[in-house]
């Protein structure tokens, strides 16, 4: 399984000094992400049935961002992320209420980790006009949500004036439940998702 992994460091410590230094008590696999200085732990019960298989899905869930920017870079990245539903905040990096916005965006992904996968795409990039247009958006409509599910290519919009917490988590829990606001993008013939 640490092969799989090879930007990741493993190691393993029973020393009462290294434990004491990062909080660990008892039996625990822990986690820790350097994006953004956070350490995720399993402890407990979580690992005392834990296989290759779980290990292997809780790094994955949990080595990436809570927000990844959409861009050459990443794209790869998330069409082949594990999971399979996508939330894209479309709005302009240089606007005055991009800062609140990721805060709270940020905040909700914390919610739906290893559910859905947050992703930030900034509209002021002139080489995200396509994925703005492959959701039937328009510039006068944004800041916006798109979620999208990459097992059958279900997605749903939802123009919005600010991002809040509850905002974003209705409308993800929504969309996991089977509702969508629209309808008719599921029968409407879509770009392929190579052309994002």
């Amino acid at each position: 399984m640490v092969q799989q992994f090879p930007d990741v460091s493993f190691g393993i410590s029973n020393d009462s000094e290294v434990l004491a230094h990062y909080n660990v008590s008892g039996n625990a696999i822990s986690l820790f992400r350097l994006v953004d200085n956070e350490q995720l732990k399993l402890e407990g019960e979580e690992i005392e049935n834990m296989d290759a298989t779980k290990l292997s899905r809780f790094i994955m869930s949990n080595s990436l961002r809570f927000v990844t920017e959409y861009n050459p870079m990443t794209v790869l990245g998330l069409f082949n992320a594990m999971v399979e539903i996508h939330l894209l905040l479309m709005m302009n990096k240089a606007s005055p209420e991009y800062e609140e916005s990721m805060r709270h965006y940020q905040e909700a992904a914390k919610l739906f980790r290893g559910k859905v996968l947050f992703v930030l795409v900034d509209s002021g990039v002139k080489e995200n006009g396509n994925v703005i247009s492959y959701f039937r958006l328009k510039m006068s409509q944004l800041p916006a949500l798109a979620i999208y599910r990459t097992l059958d290519d279900k997605w749903d919009t939802l123009p919005i004036a600010e991002v809040t917490v509850d905002q974003v988590q209705n409308f993800c829990d929504g969309f996991l439940k089977g509702k969508l606001l629209e309808e008719s993008h599921k029968s409407e013939e879509k770009t392929p998702k190579e052309e994002l």
